[in-house]
């Protein structure tokens, strides 16, 4: 069993989604592991890691509407505004979604769904450098 780990940047346009599917096939592509487990995490509390459909990008704006509606910027009810109007519903967003992702791979592959991509969400308006922690385990 071998172990890998690696910090790296994503940088961000503003609230949106990234996909960050090719850096992660990159980074176990040049691991040699066939088997395993990639395990990712995000250093931050208003922004979120999720997997998703990438062929068809009226998905990421359904869902951005969405969450638009379900945690309006600028909320009265929020206390939190240290950074701006935009700050507590990023908080809200992440607390929705996740910041963690487990992810098996075979064949020295991730098992991923035909038309799942895993994305970097950002929450936040402003654009931001959001470091990702990837982590593999396997043989």
């Amino acid at each position: 069993m071998r172990q890998l780990i690696e910090d790296w940047t994503v940088s961000t346009r503003g609230r949106g989604f990234v996909e960050i599917t090719p850096a992660v096939e990159r980074f176990l592509g040049a691991s040699g592991l066939q088997t395993g487990l990639c395990t990712l995490h995000l250093r931050h509390t208003s922004a979120s890691l999720l997997i998703q459909e990438n062929a068809d990008p009226d998905v990421r704006v359904d869902l951005e509407r969405f969450f638009n509606r379900l945690v309006p910027d600028g909320d009265r009810d929020f206390i939190h505004t240290a950074e701006g109007e935009d700050d507590m519903p990023a908080h809200v967003r992440t607390a929705l979604t996740t910041v963690n992702l487990s992810i098996p791979f075979r064949n020295g592959a991730l098992v991923l769904g035909t038309w799942q991509g895993i994305y970097l969400w950002e929450h936040r308006h402003a654009p931001h450098r959001r470091t990702v922690v990837m982590h593999l385990i396997g043989e």
